[in-house]
């Protein structure tokens, strides 16, 4: 079965992928082969980068995804929503996760001795094709307040009783004003737009509190990508695509701008957020450069993974242990991975302009492992 849809908790929009070349989703485009993961038998001496990351820093990741594991049978499913292959039982994870616990907190020596011993590295494949792409994403800051006034004209709404009614210029033309669904008015309509790419955000009061936004669904009218929009009018070199070069082109265009964010239908709502930080799809708090949003299609949520990933415009890449632990709605494929980066204007830059090709190899329990290459068709 060829898994091409999916939910996300997390709604990100590669603003900057039509026209790279690579397939968005997970069938395959323009092809009759279907997606489909396959899975090789590797080793952890031949991981690149392997003994320079610190792993043990992906360790409480993993923690809290046993958590998770580990309130179920052990007869259940890793993960009951995976579309398609077999990572186990609850009952085979339960001594790695029980042995993760016990690890001493920031042992690097501890922690590569647990996973070396405990898991063995699987290169995932889209029908033996191991070549991927990576991208980034972040929770977005605002200024923002409770009450209309001043600077503050961009409304962020909640969920309404009929999602899908209105699109995105309907809604701008007030189809969901005075009905009591504003949960906050922010200063920037392009912060707000960004808000909806991220799916979370911290919006600053004026008196000094945060309150935290998670995304709480969408109209389900179809993306269109401004970034593709972009590229083909010739305002953004592909090569020089990234968030940071949208901002500023809406920032230097404004009238122009406001036009560009019509054109795209689909529209965000946000829920406040009690927790510490954002929550992924697995139901877990996101850990800063350790989590990775995945296609549920094909991988669980809650699994290890070692990532390799070199930028596609640019110098620099990402390696190092991360941990599946969230959903978007361009993450789709066997390897397709999008990686958090956390808060603030440092994790803004690095998710803006992360547009990475590389690979990704899932741990999993020494039990499983020959079970699982054979049933996915491994070689």
């Amino acid at each position: 079965m060829v898994w091409c849809d999916g939910t996300a908790r997390r709604l990100f929009i590669v603003l900057f992928l039509v026209g790279t070349g690579l397939s968005l989703g997970g069938c395959a485009v323009g092809t009759s082969t279907p997606s489909r993961l396959t899975l090789e038998r590797g080793s952890f001496d031949r991981l690149t980068g392997w003994r320079e990351d610190r792993v043990a820093a992906a360790i409480p990741a993993f923690a809290k995804s046993c958590a998770v594991f580990l309130r179920q049978p052990d007869t259940s499913p890793l993960d009951p929503k995976l579309g398609s292959g077999d990572f186990g039982r609850v009952g085979d994870w339960r001594a790695p996760c029980t042995a993760a616990a016990s690890l001493p907190a920031g042992d690097e020596a501890a922690a590569r001795g647990f996973l070396e011993s405990a898991f063995v590295p699987m290169l995932a494949g889209n029908n033996g094709d191991s070549a991927g792409l990576f991208t980034g994403y972040y929770e977005a800051s605002l200024n923002g307040s409770r009450e209309r006034g001043g600077s503050f004209q961009t409304p962020l709404y909640r969920r309404p009783p009929e999602p899908t009614r209105h699109s995105r210029a309907e809604i701008e033309d007030g189809a969901l004003a005075g009905q009591g669904l504003e949960l906050l008015w922010v200063d920037s309509p392009v912060d707000a737009f960004f808000l909806e790419i991220q799916g979370s955000g911290q919006v600053r009061l004026p008196d000094g509190g945060t309150v935290r936004l998670g995304y709480d669904g969408a109209n389900d009218r179809a993306y269109v990508a401004v970034g593709r929009l972009l590229i083909d009018r010739g305002a953004i070199p592909r090569e020089r695509m990234s968030m940071a070069a949208i901002r500023d082109w809406m920032a230097a265009h404004p009238t122009a701008a406001a036009a560009l964010r019509r054109e795209n239908p689909s529209y965000v709502f946000f829920r406040e957020n009690p927790a510490e930080g954002p929550v992924g799809s697995e139901g877990v708090v996101l850990t800063p450069g350790r989590s990775l949003a995945v296609d549920r299609g094909f991988l669980p949520l809650g699994v290890p993974i070692w990532l390799e990933a070199e930028q596609r415009y640019g110098s620099g890449g990402a390696r190092r242990l991360v941990v599946a632990q969230d959903t978007g709605g361009a993450i789709k494929g066997p390897v397709r991975g999008d990686l958090f980066w956390g808060a603030g204007d440092e994790a803004a830059a690095l998710a803006g302009g992360m547009n990475a090709r590389g690979r990704y190899h899932v741990l999993v329990p020494r039990g499983i492992a020959a079970r699982l290459a054979q049933s996915a068709g491994s070689h």
